[in-house]
């Protein structure tokens, strides 16, 4: 088959066509403990044992390790962790090791989320609202289409894949073939496209979106960024062809087919939409039937309305807003059964047992993340149902239960610089990996008062001195608060004192935290602010100083588990130190430093006897953000660049500015509005570089 673009790990290929395996690129070598560890692990794999734990201190390459396990297993993989910003990390990380096969990344598609709810004792019904970022989702479907088109594929979630998703049966059998050769004619394919929940559009095509021009019919997959083109002449399709959406170059143009799938996750075929319609109304007349013998009047009303209304739309276009609260009808599942979430859409042995692994990373918090997400759910669903929003049906759209986690993924490791009370009971010893290839020495910890006393103008002033320090000599700092509204206050004092600092917290949109992380690496700032967010997974070797204020604050945040995570930020540089701020000693902060001490007293040892020097990591600075921005940003910098050539003058580009603004307004007449918006960006990117 002839592949669109060849964008390593996104190509779409033929359902069921599952070919690849996991080739591992990396210029190191297993080195320190990890090739133990990689042993260990590979035989549990090979064995069957259902879980392992995998013990791992900061900088000693939890990640390469685990991609040499998956390099020697080959087998499909998951890799949960805990937050959006480390998903992104990871995902980074694994598709440098695994450039020639499908690395994903999956986590929630909403920027903003304000689920359906209702609050009885004032009488508020709060109506769902999203705001839902489309590279995301785009993200999202490429992740699933890989699942069912490869072997070798490794998705990075966030908790939101035990979430509910469309069945992937329907998914997967929804797909349109599009043919070279084939005869339709042109309108029957246009209501194949919206059958699979595509938007017509006359203006410029967005992913999920499709047009026809004359004897041509474009549609945009939802989850690529190129646009498939089908000539026709009378009732057949001559020739397939896929179109950068943005220069409108031509990248294939002779494709024999191409397998669209589907623009949403929840679908389904005619005769499950019938099916689902036909229950859904005889729950909807029993639930009626409940209500009117309870007397609850205004609730049976409610319901009926509401209900009524989806069920036509759902006859109509196959489609209506909520439609997930109506999953288990399409799914054809029975009351409790668990729903479908991205892992269905995994491969299975012919048993039905799973046939990938899980690696669970940063599991002393996803693991209870994970088991905390069905009781908050439930209850919101009860007082719908209850009140007459929702039919009962709808608490089946739901996160997985722990326990249904737990048989749904099989082989799973745990990974964690400190493994939890589950990982523990489960598992029993755990894999260490204590030594690190880099002769990395845990930080120093410094304790110092938190409270103002004669000289010492505590723990604020005392940070703001240690920074500057650490600044002079190109570091660059953290600080750990136990509050939001403290990291931007104390980020705001910070640039009052002339230092550059930045705050990052869970209210900064997914894309933004990633792109925080990237410039305080390049130096662009030099104080990084935040809660937890700065704790687990975070790879920024330039760091030098860590404060943790106060560190004496007994508590979720300043638990053992939390305090060792934290100090280990400072542990892939040579001059890593950390401050723990703090006017008594608890009995975590004297745990976490004893643990910091024995794991500092094992690589001294380990280095000594190989006469091994510490180096700082060096780790190249990119992220995810550059692979997920738009085609449009990737377009205007990729033409500026080729045109300016390496050694842009002041001159050049002045030269350059005035030739792009006569042919934006040339294209404006001629309403090439594509072209002109391209030429109006690189505009303003051009009077940039001039003002710097």
């Amino acid at each position: 088959m002839t592949m669109p673009p060849n964008r390593k790990g996104t190509q779409v290929g033929k359902p069921g066509e599952r070919a690849g395996i996991f080739s591992l690129h990396s210029e190191y070598s297993p080195a320190g403990d990890q090739p133990k560890a990689i042993s260990e692990l590979v035989a549990g794999v090979v064995r069957g044992d259902r879980e392992q734990a995998l013990l791992g201190v900061t900088g000693s390459g939890k990640t390469f390790t685990v991609a040499n396990v998956i390099q020697q297993t080959q087998m499909p993989t998951l890799v949960i962790a805990h937050n959006k910003t480390l998903a992104a990390q990871l995902a980074q990380e694994f598709r440098a090791f695994f450039p020639d096969n499908a690395v994903h990344y999956f986590v929630s598609y909403y920027d903003y989320y304000q689920p359906e709810a209702y609050k009885p004792t004032t009488d508020t019904y709060i109506e769902k609202e999203a705001m839902i970022n489309e590279e995301i989702d785009r993200l999202r479907h490429a992740s699933t289409q890989a699942l069912l088109t490869r072997k070798d594929v490794i998705i990075v979630a966030s908790v939101s894949c035990i979430y509910g998703l469309g069945s992937p049966k329907e998914y997967e059998e929804t797909n349109l073939r599009i043919e070279r050769g084939a005869k339709i004619v042109r309108n029957d394919l246009l209501r194949r496209f919206v059958d699979m929940h595509y938007e017509r559009t006359n203006a410029d095509l967005k992913p999920g979106q499709f047009r026809a021009v004359g004897q041509y019919v474009e549609v945009m997959p939802v989850s690529e960024r190129y646009i498939v083109r089908a000539h026709f002449e009378g009732d057949k399709i001559v020739t397939i062809s896929t179109i950068d959406a943005v220069s409108r170059s031509i990248h294939e143009s002779d494709l024999e087919y191409f397998f669209l799938f589907p623009a949403k996750h929840f679908v389904s075929g005619t005769e499950a939409t019938k099916r689902a319609a036909i229950t859904i109304q005889k729950e909807l007349e029993d639930r009626l039937s409940e209500l009117e013998k309870e007397g609850k009047v205004l609730e049976h009303e409610r319901l009926k309305r509401r209900t009524r209304y989806d069920l036509a739309m759902i006859k109509e276009v196959g489609y209506c807003n909520g439609i997930e609260n109506y999953s288990r009808h399409f799914s054809d599942k029975k009351p409790g059964e668990a729903p479908d979430t991205l892992l269905s859409y995994f491969p299975r042995n012919p048993d039905g047992s799973p046939a990938f692994l899980t690696v669970i990373d940063e599991s002393h918090v996803t693991v209870s993340q994970i088991g905390g997400m069905y009781a908050g759910d439930r209850s919101r669903k009860d007082t719908l149902v209850e009140h007459g929003f929702r039919l009962p049906s709808c608490r089946d759209n739901r996160p997985l239960k722990f326990e249904e986690f737990d048989k749904t993924v099989g082989q799973r490791i745990y990974v964690s610089a400190t493994p939890g009370k589950l990982e523990r009971e489960r598992c029993g010893e755990p894999v260490e990996m204590i030594v690190r290839p880099t002769g990395l020495v845990d930080p120093l910890i410094d304790v110092k008062p938190v409270s103002a006393k004669g000289n010492y103008g505590g723990q604020v002033a005392d940070f703001i001195e240690e920074v500057a320090k650490a600044v002079k000599k190109d570091g660059r700092a953290l600080a750990t608060t136990l509050t939001k509204k403290m990291a931007e206050d104390l980020t705001e004092f910070l640039k009052e004192k002339g230092l550059r600092a930045e705050y990052l917290h869970s209210e900064i949109k997914t894309i933004e935290r990633i792109e925080i992380i990237t410039r305080f690496r390049k130096g662009e700032f030099d104080v990084l602010i935040g809660v937890n967010l700065l704790r687990e997974g975070l790879d920024m070797p330039e760091v030098t100083l860590i404060g943790i204020l106060d560190a004496d604050k007994e508590g979720f945040l300043r638990s053992e588990t939390a305090l060792i995570q934290t100090i280990g930020r400072a542990a892939r540089n040579v001059d890593g130190r950390v401050i723990l701020y703090a006017d008594s000693m608890t009995n975590s902060l004297e745990k976490a430093i004893g643990e910091t001490d024995r794991r500092r007293a094992k690589q001294i040892e380990y280095n000594t006897k190989h006469g091994i020097t510490p180096m700082t990591i060096k780790k190249a600075i990119m992220d995810i953000v550059d692979q997920v921005k738009s085609e449009h940003s990737a377009t205007v910098s990729r033409e500026l660049s080729v045109e300016l050539g390496k050694k842009p003058s002041i001159a050049g580009m002045k030269k350059l500015l005035k030739q792009k603004e006569k042919q934006m307004n040339a294209a404006a007449k001629l309403l090439d509005f594509e072209t002109a918006a391209i030429l109006r960006d690189e505009i303003k990117e051009l009077e940039r570089m001039l003002t710097e």
